[in-house]
């Protein structure tokens, strides 16, 4: 049994929109359809046998699954560009929290970068909630990991969100595809935010030794005769 200590998250929001809101949830949960439907292994023509997929690789999905997944409010419809909703503000709710789902930066905030288009807006999402992570731990808010199949990139961010906690962080993202029309669902996760304690790194570089030269070997001759060796020897266990 693994004795990682049970850490925190804190999601807050206002309360006329408690019940409202899908909340955020353990990426865990979040697994997309595509995954849970692809095979564990598949022929490899090259070396002219079955294989293992990425299903069955334990960095892929632990990434996937680490963390907290933020999802949509409402139904986001898109058609030709131009995106609608439909979210109904409680009567009488007065705040600084955002009513719309979705705002927009203009073209010249990323001018220089590669998500610079001078002819489209940088879209952002919405979050709702109120973040507080644990002392001395900040919060990795990136792109929901391995989703290339969403129409957006979210861009990533790193946030003290021990010590900023007291008002939402938003979530500028590039819309990569230009051509999609359709609906993203209420539900859809658009962001993941990953815990990371905040500590200095520094490097330390060198040559390997021979024992460690032999253990390489030893290592690299088991993974060649064996399957599943990270998962079973080296594999933290988070539950």
């Amino acid at each position: 049994m693994d004795q990682s200590v049970q850490m925190r998250l804190k999601f807050r929001c206002p309360p006329e929109y408690d019940g409202l809101l899908p909340r955020p949830f353990p990426a865990v949960l979040g697994l997309p359809d595509w995954y849970k439907a692809m095979p564990q292994r598949a022929f490899n023509p090259i070396a002219q046998k079955d294989e293992f997929t990425v299903k069955k690789c334990p960095p892929f999905i632990d990434a996937m699954t680490y963390g907290f997944l933020i999802p949509l409010a409402v139904d986001l419809t898109v058609r030709d560009g131009e995106f609608n909703w439909d979210f109904q503000v409680p009567d009488g709710f007065a705040s600084e929290y955002s009513r719309s789902p979705i705002d927009f930066h203009d073209p010249s905030q990323a001018i220089g970068s590669p998500v610079f288009d001078a002819d489209r807006f940088i879209i952002k999402f919405t979050n709702f909630w109120n973040i507080e992570a644990p002392e001395g731990y900040s919060l990795l808010f990136t792109h929901p990991v391995n989703r290339r199949d969403l129409p957006f990139t979210t861009l990533t961010g790193l946030v003290a969100c021990d010590a900023f906690n007291e008002t939402p962080v938003h979530f500028p993202a590039y819309w990569h595809d230009a051509d999609f029309n359709g609906v993203l669902p209420r539900g859809t996760p658009f962001v993941q935010c990953l815990p990371v304690k905040r500590e200095m790194w520094e490097g330390d570089f060198g040559v390997l030794s021979t024992e460690e030269i032999s253990r390489l070997n030893e290592i690299q001759n088991l993974l060649r005769r064996e399957t599943d060796v990270y998962r079973r020897r080296y594999r933290p266990s988070m539950r």
